[in-house]
């Protein structure tokens, strides 16, 4: 039988960043360094293949510190913890190593910078997500006040309209993050933003080529985790963007092949968690059911690395 013949148009850049890079070699570094097990408070990037992949090497991922002994190294995940969790650390001994994206970390230090000019935060991001708890808790309770939408900015209260600054999450929509901060600057003329914006280039990068991409494409899939902040952005601007079919799927098996019958274009992408392993395996997976040709998207060239911290590349 002859396969229907389908363009598939594959966003660039797309998958992992330089954060979600490090923090993965920074947990396989410290397995060969200290051996297993490492623990890993937190998934140590929101992808189930990543974390079963480092669990298979001897990592063991729980959600809060006293879940670790203290005679084990343990990592904190790219998202960034509150400050409570390493003085919690310091406090029992314990080796623990920082895998909290720079970018993030970047995030953090404006915020007590801030809070040391005598300013109270607010904080653009989505509550209980890890990046945003660590944010927060880097600044005493009530420093850091959260808002989700426009319609939260005209209920938040403030203790001084003047002595404000605002900080964001950094996988955030770049467009609902603008109407948000309008929101701000339009309540708060006086509150003081970030000197340049907060969301990583990535998640940036990613939403233009998704942006680009969006009206080509019948459907368009995503490949990454549905905890994953910045994978879930991408479908909702690519729906924004055009594409009437845009879905989130971790694998190939997760495909609905019936609701992409008759297509003849369809968009590829992955969030920053997402590796190029699990794009391959869903392109192979619509080769077996199409006459496939691969047309690229690029809208941006990606050469960025961070470096490991140093306790890493000392001899153990």
């Amino acid at each position: 039988m002859t396969k229907p013949p389908l363009t598939l148009y594959l966003a660039a850049p797309r998958g992992f960043c330089a954060g979600v890079d490090r923090a993965i070699k920074i947990v396989e570094m410290a397995l060969q360094k200290w051996g297993a097990p490492v623990y890993v408070r937190h998934e140590i990037v929101h992808n189930k293949f990543v974390v079963d992949n480092l669990r298979d090497q001897g990592a063991i991922f729980v959600e809060e510190l006293d879940e670790c002994p203290p005679d084990r190294p343990v990592i904190f995940s790219a998202h960034g913890v509150p400050k409570s969790v390493p003085a919690t650390a310091q406090a029992r001994e314990m080796i623990y190593v920082d895998a909290t994206c720079p970018l993030v970390s970047k995030v953090h230090i404006e915020a007590q910078r801030h809070a040391d000019n005598g300013l109270q935060m607010i904080m653009i991001g989505h509550a209980g997500h890890p990046e945003t708890v660590g944010t927060m808790g880097q600044l005493p309770p009530g420093e850091v006040l959260l808002v989700e939408t426009p319609d939260d900015v005209a209920k938040v209260q403030v203790r001084d309209p003047q002595k404000l600054a605002f900080v964001t999450q950094t996988t955030l929509s770049v467009d609902d993050t603008a109407d948000i901060v309008a929101a701000l600057q339009a309540r708060f003329p006086t509150i003081v933003g970030p000197h340049k914006e907060d969301i990583c280039y990535a998640t940036t990068n990613r939403q233009e080529a998704v942006k680009a991409m969006a009206p080509k494409c019948d459907a368009m899939l995503v490949v990454g985790a549905p905890n994953s902040s910045n994978s879930r952005r991408l479908v909702e601007v690519g729906a924004r963007a055009g594409c009437q079919y845009a879905q989130l799927v971790q694998r190939a098996a997760d495909i609905d092949w019936r609701a992409l019958q008759g297509i003849t274009s369809m968009g590829i992408t992955a969030g920053a968690s997402a590796p190029e392993v699990l794009i391959n395996e869903v392109i192979d997976a619509f080769r077996d059911r199409f006459e496939v040709s691969v047309e690229l998207v690029e809208t941006a060239k990606e050469n960025v690395e961070f470096k490991v911290p140093r306790v890493l590349r000392e001899p153990a």
